[in-house]
């Protein structure tokens, strides 16, 4: 008897598995292909911290880097040449994916560059030129949101680009993304295009949410309480609240689409904006390493995974559709951080990971830049 793949029963719910890692040796070592056809890959999403880890002290690159010297290249030229390239192959082994399933899955998600998060008018601006320069109808541009980078969503799909918005932590920066979607979509059809080709999904960050309130618990804790009640309240949220406002971020997402604004897009053949949990990777080891998974299971939705969680899923996901069991119990946890014992203000922790998300992004895009011109300087000199 062969085992199950756990990950290939996940699709049966309407939930599509895309996995949060690329490089160029997974590419051109056969291994992605081989990942979408044992383990039912069907797109990848990336971001600065990956290709920081891809490129760095990677011999695979440096032909290309040298190309780029030779062509007198800037050191950003160079980057994006490398970063472009890959992204160019991964759309390309994933195209079938996106044909077969009329446009709802195969694509590669690419960040505009971090450093621009806060900046409407250039976000729209690379935004426009990576989707140009890539030139793969399966690209999608990652786009942050943040206060700024909405406006630009909102601009990019009425211009037909496809839109990966991430970093979204609060179930409100959610909603404000999907009505993004929403008004982008409207502003595309009111001049006459069509608006059926166009997908979007909504990156809801899970793990840092968890390790966040967790912080705190611990650290209140630590300092001592008064009654064995206020310690058991504690102990209760404990590496819960990221799943909570997961389910609760859906019950959104049904009210959205149940909206006539929506309807009548869908109307025109819309697609909807999926929610997309991102950050699954389980960073306690307490917890199950596949938490981020077993419980958000459902249709309409996408789930990234990094590698190691994958494999740990094929083996012992237990899949089930339970992306609307415990909604009330859901909505309970979050609204039990209130409570005087517990007193965590979830506003505040949303707009902390936040900023600490665009500058978990901002650093290893430095450190990259910074470890290719060293890699550049070595290479001019010897070529």
């Amino acid at each position: 008897m062969t085992a199950t793949n756990h990950i290939l029963e996940i699709k049966e719910y309407g939930q599509s598995i895309w996995m949060d890692n690329l490089s160029r040796d997974l590419v051109e070592s056969g291994d992605l292909k081989k990942l979408i056809s044992t383990q039912g890959l069907r797109g990848i999403t990336s971001n600065p911290a990956i290709f920081e880890k891809a490129i760095k002290g990677n011999k695979v690159y440096d032909a290309d880097i040298e190309t780029g010297i030779r062509a007198g290249k800037s050191l950003l030229e160079i980057y994006e040449s490398l970063i472009f390239e890959d992204i160019r192959n991964a759309c390309d082994i994933f195209l079938p994916i996106y044909e077969e399933s009329g446009g709802l899955d195969g694509y590669i998600s690419i960040e505009v560059p971090p450093t621009i998060a806060n900046d409407t008018e250039s976000t729209i601006s690379e935004a426009r030129r990576y989707h140009r320069e890539i030139g793969r109808p399966n690209v999608m541009i990652k786009i942050p949101g943040t206060a700024a980078g909405l406006p630009a969503v909102e601009q990019m799909i009425s211009e037909g680009v496809n839109v990966n918005v991430t970093l979204l932590f609060s179930v409100q920066s959610y909603v404000n993304t999907a009505w993004a979607y929403v008004r982008g979509l409207e502003k595309r059809a009111a001049s006459g295009e069509d608006i059926s080709k166009i997908a979007s999904v909504a990156s809801f960050f899970l793990s840092r949410i968890d390790i966040k309130i967790d912080e705190k618990v611990d650290a209140t804790l630590k300092k001592g309480v008064d009654q064995i009640a206020q310690e058991a309240k504690l102990k209760a949220i404990k590496g819960k609240i990221a799943i909570a406002n997961a389910k609760i971020a859906y019950q959104e997402y049904k009210k959205i689409i149940a909206d006539p604004r929506w309807l009548a897009l869908k109307e025109k053949g819309a697609n909807v904006q999926r929610l997309l949990w991102a950050s699954t990777g389980t960073k306690n080891p307490d917890y199950s390493d596949v938490m981020y998974v077993d419980e958000l299971v459902g249709a309409d939705t996408v789930n990234t995974l990094p590698p190691a969680t994958i494999e740990a899923c094929v083996d012992h996901c237990d899949v089930a559709p339970r992306i609307e069991t415990g909604v009330e119990e859901a909505y309970n946890l979050v609204n039990s951080l209130q409570d005087p014992d517990i007193n965590i203000n979830l506003a505040e922790v949303m707009e902390e990971l936040l900023d600490e998300g665009i500058d978990k992004f901002v650093q290893p895009f430095e450190a990259l830049m910074a470890s290719l011109q060293e890699k550049v300087d070595r290479l001019a000199a010897v070529s």
